[in-house]
């Protein structure tokens, strides 16, 4: 036990010398002394000398080795999927952006994508290094307690493929699976606007979704996994407008780029290029699209009715739009704006940051590693980085 609260309180930087680690846990400092040398002996922390000392021996850091273990975290988009490997520090080894969209399937995704994570660990030195967690992002509702994907409107063929059971098969790590917004919001939460929490992010892009980051810095998926997926609230009088997951009127089918891009009568993909709908409507919002732009803010309107159902359910400190619209122009962000702040009570909006993404694409990625450092030095995660003495 005493190795386990001596590993943890390292790795989450609430103790950096063998005094700190006695003070806070009140063990002797023989016994702390005991529990570091040990730690050293399997490679899992360093020490480090930071300073001089006029007598005594020298000041020393105790950090997480590098070389102890690495994360691999994987975020899938509909256009591409991004694969990224850190050290349980959660500092970048190695990333890379892979042509592989939703629609390849699976069985096929999964194959390659595990194939590149251990490509990326042998070009950079790191096959001796086992990988501990491994972190999926998907464009779509997710059970994660099973680490599946729950009939998913925009994945044909995903719909309750164990996606954690084969991804563990495939590299040897366990495995957690989320909804992408959720992750994108852990990113901004962490290395984003620098924007307080409880923190809302709103990706609007394809789908429409939403992920919360509570005030102590975890996320809020609700009971079984379907918190935030707000694209599929009914938006009244639209009643004639057909969703991708079956039902009508959702906010999905009425505001999302691909909503925007049917109203402009622009094809969203072409057979060379799956994003040529949205580079194209990019295109023309940054050329100042009369048009365009009317359609952006019409869709923000919509959104805005929603978003000010969510900051008053949740009452958030920040809230930041995501998606390729947002960074575009900047009438959606203007449109959300109003509307929230005219529908919504000036007790949850008056110390309310509305904002964009600061890290647009890189916040899934970079979200999928606090939830991997997460569960790496969680409990379960400390215990099996333990394992049995060498």
């Amino acid at each position: 036990m005493a190795l386990h609260t001596v590993l943890t309180l390292i790795a989450e930087s609430e103790a950096a010398s063998r005094a700190d680690i006695a003070r806070r846990t009140g063990l002797a400092r023989s016994t702390v002394g005991q529990q570091i040398d040990e730690l050293l002996r399997r490679g899992i922390i360093t020490e480090t000398v930071v300073g001089q000392s006029v007598r005594g021996r020298p000041p020393r850091t105790l950090t997480i080795s590098p070389e102890a273990g690495t994360l691999a975290v994987v975020f899938v988009s509909p256009e591409s999927t991004g694969v990224a490997v850190t050290d349980l520090n959660g500092d970048l080894i190695a990333r890379d952006t892979l042509d592989l969209r939703v629609e390849t399937g699976p069985d096929t995704l999964l194959a390659a994508v595990a194939k590149h994570v251990r490509t990326l660990l042998t070009e950079h030195g790191r096959t001796g290094s086992p990988v501990r967690q491994v972190v999926v992002g998907l464009p779509a509702p997710v059970d994660f307690v099973r680490g599946c994907p729950v009939r998913p409107p925009i994945m044909p063929g995903w719909d309750g493929f164990p996606v954690a059971a084969r991804m563990t098969e495939l590299l040897g790590a366990p495995t957690l699976v989320d909804n992408d917004v959720n992750l994108m919001a852990l990113g901004e939460a962490e290395r984003g606007t620098g924007g307080d929490a409880p923190l809302l992010c709103l990706s609007v892009g394809t789908g429409i979704g939403a992920g919360l980051v509570t005030a102590e810095g975890t996320v809020h998926r609700g009971a079984d996994g379907a918190a935030g997926d707000v694209g599929h609230t009914h938006v009244p009088g639209h009643d004639e407008v057909l969703c991708a997951c079956g039902k009508t009127g959702c906010l999905e089918a009425v505001a999302s780029c691909r909503a925007i891009l049917t109203a402009l009568d622009i094809p969203e993909h072409t057979p060379d290029d799956p994003a040529h709908g949205l580079r194209l409507l990019c295109e023309r919002l940054a050329n100042g699209d009369a048009q365009a732009l009317h359609e952006v803010a019409r869709a923000g309107v919509e959104i805005g009715e929603v978003v000010a159902m969510l900051v008053l359910a949740f009452n958030p400190r920040t809230l930041v739009l995501s998606g390729p619209v947002a960074d575009a122009c900047d009438e959606l962000l203007a449109s959300i704006r109003a509307v929230v702040y005219r529908r919504a009570l000036s007790l949850a909006t008056r110390k309310l940051v509305i904002t964009t993404s600061q890290l647009g694409e890189r916040a899934g990625l970079i979200g999928a590693v606090v939830l991997a450092v997460q569960q790496a030095f969680s409990r379960d995660g400390v215990g099996r980085l333990l394992g049995p003495a060498r």
